[in-house]
C-alpha cells in the first residue's frame, strides 16, 4: 500500500533498523564524528552554528561520550577483577577447596558487568540519535548567510532572448500545443501530476537521452539503471533519514521508500564496500523517476513543471579520494552546465550560503536556468560535495595503493539534470510568437528530426 508520509509505527520500525545498521559499525562511523568532537568541539560548534543550529548539542555529545568512556574503563577494571577471581577459583579446585564464596563474588563481578555494558548500549543509542541528526559540516569555502537571500552569484552564462512579443508561461503553452494533460492527471492520481503527450512525451524522452549520452560519452559517467525503490537503510546512509521522513513516499507493507533522487541508489551502490584507489575518481550516472512529497512548499510554484510530486532526473553521482574531491566538485558543475551550454539555454551558477545548504552537503553550487515566466533564474541542477559524510553512514571507503592504508571515499551528486525544468526552460526560451516552439539543434536527432513543436 502506498501511503504519503511517515506514521508513529513507521518512525519506529526505521528507528530499530537504523539503530541496528549503526551499532554494526558502531566504532567506525560514529566513534570517529566524536573523536572530532572531542578534540575540536569549538570548531564544530562554528560550523553547526553557521547552519543556524543549536550548538549545545555539542555539549550534551560530549557529556555522553565522557560517561561513556568512564563506564567502559569500570567495565575493563571489573573484567580484570573477574579473569583474577577465575584463576583464584581454579587454584582452589586444583586444591580440591571450598571455591563457594569465590564464585558468588565472581557472579556479582559479572552481574555488575552486564549491567554496565547494558548502559553503554542505552548511551550509543542515545548518541547516535544525536549524531545522526547533526549536518555535514559546512567547507570553508561555503559563504555564511542565513537564507537563499544570501547565496553568492558565481558566474551567468548566456544571452536573455529578447522578443517582440509577450511569451507565455510554459503552463499555458503546454496545454495549449496538446502536449501535457494536467487536468486528466489530477483525475487519475491528483495535482502536481502530469501526462506528457505527443512532442511532449517526445521531448522529455529526447532530454534524457541527450543527457545520458552527453555524460557518458564525453564526461566519462558509468551508465546505470537503477531501483525505483530502496530500503531505509539506503536514505540513512545519503542523509535523508532519519530527519526528512516527511519528504518521501513510503511502501508501508515492505518496508521500501520510493526514491527522492537516482543519489540514493547510487551512491549506496559501493555501501559497505571498500574500493581500490585505482577506481577513483569514479563517476555514475542514471536516468530515474523521483517522488517527492514537496512537504512545506504549499503555495510555491504550484503551476506547471516546476514542482512535482513526480518527475524524471538525470543524476550524476561522484566518489573521489578526500584530496581530490572540491575539483572534482567544479569538474561535476562543469557537466551539469555543459548540458545547458549544448542546449543554448541561459544560466547562472551560485555557490550557497551555509543557511541554504543541505543536510549532507558541505559545499554546493546551484545551477539555476532563465525562466521568462517567473522574470527569474530558477534551480535546474544542484551539485554537491558530500566530503565524507555519506561515506561514513554507509560504509563506503578505499585502499590506498602505496601504504594499504583503509580511509573513506568522499561522495559527490548533482543533477544533468532535472527533466521537467529543463522543458519548462526549451518551453519558454525557445517559443515563437505564433505559440510554436523551436527545438535545440542538438535535441532534433532525439525527436526524428522535428525542428518545431506546432499545435496539432
Amino acid at each position: 500500500m502506498l501511503k504519503f508520509g511517515w506514521n508513529h509505527e513507521l518512525l519506529s520500525s526505521l528507528t530499530l533498523i537504523v539503530r541496528g545498521f549503526f551499532l554494526l559499525f558502531k566504532e567506525d562511523i560514529i566513534m570517529l564524528n566524536i573523536k572530532l568532537i572531542r578534540l575540536q568541539p569549538d570548531m564544530v560548534k562554528e560550523k553547526i552554528s553557521k547552519r543556524g543550529d543549536d550548538t549545545t548539542v555539542v555539549d550534551t555529545i560530549l557529556e555522553l561520550d565522557k560517561k561513556r568512556r568512564a563506564i567502559l574503563v569500570k567495565v575493563e577494571d571489573l573484567k580484570a577483577l573477574r579473569n583474577k577471581k577465575s584463576e583464584e577459583i581454579g587454584i582452589l579446585k586444583r586444591k580440591k577447596a571450598d571455591a563457594t564464596e569465590r564464585i558468588k563474588e565472581m557472579k556479582k563481578v559479572s552481574d555488575e558487568i552486564t549491567t554496565l555494558d547494558l548502559e553503554v548500549k542505552k548511551i550509543d543509542e542515545k548518541l547516535h540519535d544525536i549524531v545522526c541528526r547533526i549536518p555535514n559540516l559546512v567547507s570553508d569555502e561555503t559563504p555564511s548567510g542565513e537564507d537563499e537571500s544570501e547565496n553568492i552569484e558565481v558566474r551567468r552564462i548566456g544571452k536573455i532572448k529578447e522578443t517582440s512579443f509577450k511569451k507565455k508561461p510554459h503552463w499555458d503553452l503546454v496545454e495549449e500545443l496538446d502536449i501535457v494533460d494536467f487536468e486528466r492527471a489530477a483525475k487519475v492520481t491528483g495535482s502536481r501530476f502530469l501526462f506528457y503527450k505527443n512532442a511532449g512525451a517526445l521531448l522529455e524522452r529526447a532530454l534524457i537521452n541527450f543527457m545520458i549520452d552527453t555524460h557518458v560519452l564525453e564526461h566519462g559517467y558509468q551508465e546505470m539503471m537503477v531501483p525505483q525503490v530502496v530500503n531505509r537503510n539506503s536514505l540513512y546512509g545519503t542523509g535523508q533519514f532519519p530527519k526528512f521522513l516527511e519528504d518521501v513516499y513510503t511502501v508501508e507493507q515492505e518496508g521500501f521508500t520510493l526514491i527522492p533522487t537516482a543519489e540514493v541508489p547510487l551512491t549506496n551502490y559501493h555501501a559497505n564496500e571498500i574500493l581500490d584507489e585505482d577506481e577513483l575518481p569514479k563517476g555514475l550516472t542514471a536516468f530515474s523517476v523521483c517522488f517527492r512529497s514537496e512537504a512545506g512548499s504549499a503555495g510555491r510554484d504550484t503551476r506547471g513543471l516546476i514542482r512535482l510530486h513526480q518527475f524524471d532526473k538525470v543524476e550524476m553521482v561522484r566518489f573521489s579520494k578526500p584530496e581530490d574531491s572540491y575539483e572534482q566538485l567544479e569538474l561535476m558543475t562543469s557537466h551539469a552546465e555543459n548540458i545547458l551550454k549544448k542546449l543554448k539555454l541561459p544560466y547562472r551558477v551560485i555557490t550557497l550560503c551555509t543557511g541554504d545548504t543541505g543536510f549532507s552537503s558541505a559545499k554546493t553550487y546551484d545551477l539555476e536556468v532563465w525562466l521568462p515566466s517567473y522574470n527569474a533564474y530558477k534551480e535546474i541542477s544542484s551539485c554537491s560535495n558530500c566530503t565524507d559524510f555519506q561515506a561514513r553512514r554507509a560504509n563506503i571507503k578505499f585502499r590506498r595503493k602505496d601504504t594499504g592504508k583503509i580511509e573513506y571515499v568522499h561522495t559527490l551528486n548533482g543533477s544533468g539534470l532535472a527533466i521537467g525544468r529543463t522543458v519548462a526552460a526549451i518551453i519558454e526560451n525557445y517559443q515563437n510568437e505564433d505559440g510554436s516552439i523551436e527545438i535545440p539543434e542538438v535535441l532534433r536527432p532525439y525527436m526524428r528530426n522535428m525542428k518545431k513543436i506546432e499545435k496539432i
